[in-house]
């Protein structure tokens, strides 16, 4: 049985996929094991920007279009929910599924990751600050005047899951405390990330319906302290946190972000909690009947955080579902000599390609630099100059996000399509580059062997699943 380990039973046993089945052995344990490397979400995210791109550009790109374009209404009754096409359908609604599992991450690193220790948080959070600020400032350069001045926030961002992909192809070549440095550093920039899309990504506020997301909240707080822990019930009022966030003009995705930050971090029994498990079983003292089993089986559920189940339970759909179908209908970009050339001479593309190739470059390398100096902070142990250089610009792969904010920054769709492009080639030239960089680090004279065992790969892993 391929589901067993070291003689013990595990879930897959009891499934089809723990069987020796054509089926099993051919698609489903292939699948399973693949949907568990470290890349996965990375390869399925490149796969669909890929088939976004080529299919923009074949003889059948007006279906491409009309894809894109397709009309999604959604109502009950006279009151209208949405009404927008699929391309804002993902952006404002399934996008904001994502940002819930940013925002879980972000809680469960303040509260239990590496961002609870301050002096440990403080070197990943400097190098996201100067990550953030100086490809801020350099588009800016580019377009102060002019109308494509409102997208300096595009080229701020870093694609996690392509970044990680990276990453994970050098395997050891990379330090595992390098791994780490750079999973606290996305969600340093994440938290960043998500302040600029609310404060100055957000115009004609309708404050009636702003009121009614924050009393939403304050309920869903107060039930969470009440310890009410009916998990639909949380469901159904994230639903309309999130409506009403959508309907007051502040993006939909904020309401994400709010609702992972209130997401329990901590298991609902502390301390004991193995212990009570074993007198539970021992006191029974006979063969459970449906209500004790029912309780053992709560018990065993609330060993584990609320978030942590989430994360485990909405992975699967963020990573292969919802990050790839918003690659699908926002990187299908149609070259033209035209569209290159507005790309590489345009003051958006260049601020663009720029802000993220020297300027996550300089602004990560240089404030994490500064930080070491100045004794602010130390590079991690078995990290060397050249592998900050390397991550830096691994750091400048902004995919996702960054076509996120370019939608959000411009209504031209000339200016979109030039943004876009520019995106395309600066994460290319920084997964590239920055692979090419980390892997002559590795190679150099003196270069530490990865000694930190499997802490880098297990972060690594969990990354993932944002």
């Amino acid at each position: 049985m391929a589901g067993k380990s070291n003689g013990r039973i595990t879930p897959y046993d009891l499934t089809f996929l723990g069987g020796d089945t054509r089926l099993a052995r051919v698609v489903g344990r292939p699948v399973t094991r693949f949907l568990h490397v470290q890349a996965a979400g990375g390869i399925v995210l490149l796969i669909a920007a890929a088939v976004a791109l080529i299919w923009a550009n074949s003889p059948w790109k007006e279906s491409y279009a009309d894809l894109i374009h397709t009309h999604i209404d959604i109502s009950i009754g006279s009151f209208q929910i949405f009404e927008e096409d699929l391309e804002h359908f993902v952006s404002d609604a399934l996008m904001a599924i994502f940002f819930f599992v940013v925002g879980l991450e972000i809680k469960r690193e303040v509260v239990v990751g590496q961002l609870r220790d301050r002096k440990a948080a403080m070197f990943p959070a400097i190098a996201a600050i100067g990550g953030m600020a100086v490809p801020a400032l350099i588009y800016t350069a580019f377009n102060l005047g002019g109308p494509g001045v409102d997208g300096w926030g595009i080229p701020t961002a870093t694609d996690i899951a392509f970044a990680v992909g990276v990453v994970s192809l050098l395997g050891d070549r990379v330090p595992s405390a390098l791994k780490v440095f750079l999973l606290s550093l996305a969600i340093v920039d994440d938290l960043l990330a998500i302040m600029v899309i609310a404060i100055f990504y957000t115009d004609n506020l309708d404050f009636a319906w702003l009121a009614a997301a924050a009393a939403l909240l304050v309920v869903i707080a107060l039930l969470k302290q009440a310890r009410v822990w009916y998990i639909p019930l949380y469901v159904i009022l994230g639903f309309f946190v999130w409506l009403a966030v959508f309907k007051s003009g502040v993006h939909a995705t904020i309401a994400g972000v709010a609702l992972g930050l209130l997401t329990p971090a901590r298991p609902l029994h502390q301390g004991e909690k193995n212990e009570s498990l074993s007198d539970f079983v021992s006191s029974a003292g006979h063969d459970l009947d449906d209500d004790e089993t029912q309780a053992l089986a709560f018990l065993i559920r609330e060993n584990v955080s609320v978030l942590d189940r989430l994360i485990t339970w909405l992975h699967p759909w963020t990573s292969f579902l919802i990050i790839p179908l918003f690659a699908l209908v926002n990187a299908g970009v149609e070259f033209s000599s035209d569209a290159v050339s507005n790309a590489a001479t345009g003051a958006v593309g260049l601020g663009v390609f720029m802000g993220l190739i020297a300027g996550k470059t300089i602004g990560v390398g240089g404030f994490a630099w500064a930080a070491d100096k100045l004794n602010l902070a130390s590079l991690p142990p078995g990290v060397t100059p050249l592998h900050m250089v390397g991550i830096s610009l691994t750091a400048a792969i902004g995919f996702t996000v960054s076509i996120f904010v370019t939608g959000l920054a411009f209504d031209d769709p000339a200016l979109i399509e030039e943004s876009k492009m520019a995106i395309i080639f600066a994460s290319l030239v920084a997964a590239v580059g920055g692979a090419a960089i980390l892997w002559i680090a590795s190679n150099r004279p003196g270069a530490q062997v990865d000694d930190m065992g499997d802490v880098g790969d297990s972060s690594l892993e969990e990354a993932v699943s944002s």
